[in-house]
């Protein structure tokens, strides 16, 4: 499939998605969303890939939506001369939630390289995926309160989780911009890395996932998901299950076989 707005590549079993429109800091348009879920479908049916890094092209990850896109911009007069509204939760439901929602339930570990500014929705699509590494010169922006708005893309249930309902509050009210230093030291991400390091870093990380145990790798990320509204029982059963399913994986019996003979393991996978 050819791509206008992202590129998409993958190469020993690690998937590289990366939103290319840098010349608006990568916000998101409805045909740059529609060429995102296309890629993420095709990384989660691809059995080679076994890890995802998300990215941005340019200076900035991504500076959220693109206001000027026709989606969310006030359209022509109507009949009474009036600008014409756009409904902004239509924009949510249909690519924003679904966006989200799929990064989270991708089968696969999805890695989050931060390069440079990520505002908005932008931010909060970072924090959807399960490892999020920044150059130290990223910022994290939540512009929402800007434009009388609530921070979307799952900003809502993704800050207080992360960092506590103080911080998130003053994130979310004031609009203040967060250093991936202070991120960092938040919680609100992994880590934060010089910059001469960035691309080493992220790949190092990406690489030790992509060869990793990937079924495990992904009943970890369900597990850790769903204990946000689990209870304790609920969570010991699920852990139960989960570990019963993987005790008769081949990478289970590739990691016990590896460490009673001191070698490094070789996952498959399954």
């Amino acid at each position: 499939m050819s791509y206008q707005n992202i590129s998409y590549a993958v190469e020993d079993g690690l998937a590289r998605l990366t939103l290319n429109r840098p010349d608006k800091l990568n916000s998101f348009t409805v045909a740059m969303h529609l060429e995102v879920h296309g890629a993420l479908d095709a990384a989660a049916a691809d059995p080679l890939v076994r890890a995802l890094v998300l990215t941005g092209a340019g200076r900035g990850f991504c500076a959220g939506q693109d206001l000027s896109d026709r989606a969310v911009s006030a359209g022509p007069t109507g009949s009474d001369g009036s600008a014409v509204k756009p409904d902004l939760g239509e924009s949510i439901e249909k690519y924003y939630g679904p966006l989200v929602l799929r990064l989270r339930a991708m089968p696969k570990p999805v890695v989050c390289a931060v390069n440079g500014v990520a505002a908005g929705a932008g931010a909060n699509i970072a924090l959807a995926c399960d490892i999020v590494i920044a150059v130290e010169t990223a910022r994290f922006i939540q512009p929402f309160c800007n434009l009388g708005l609530v921070p979307d893309a799952g900003g809502t249930w993704f800050l207080p989780q992360l960092v506590g309902r103080s911080r998130a509050m003053g994130l979310a009210l004031l609009g203040d911009t967060v250093s991936a230093e202070q991120a960092a030291h938040w919680g609100l991400i992994w880590k934060c890395v010089p910059a001469a390091d960035f691309d080493a870093e992220v790949s190092t990380v990406a690489r030790k996932l992509a060869n990793g145990p990937t079924l495990g790798l992904t009943r970890t990320k369900q597990a850790i998901d769903a204990a946000a509204t689990s209870t304790l029982s609920e969570q010991l059963n699920r852990e139960r299950d989960f570990q019963r399913e993987l005790g008769y994986s081949q990478d289970y019996a590739e990691g016990i076989s590896a460490f009673t003979n001191k070698r490094p393991p070789q996952f498959t996978g399954c």
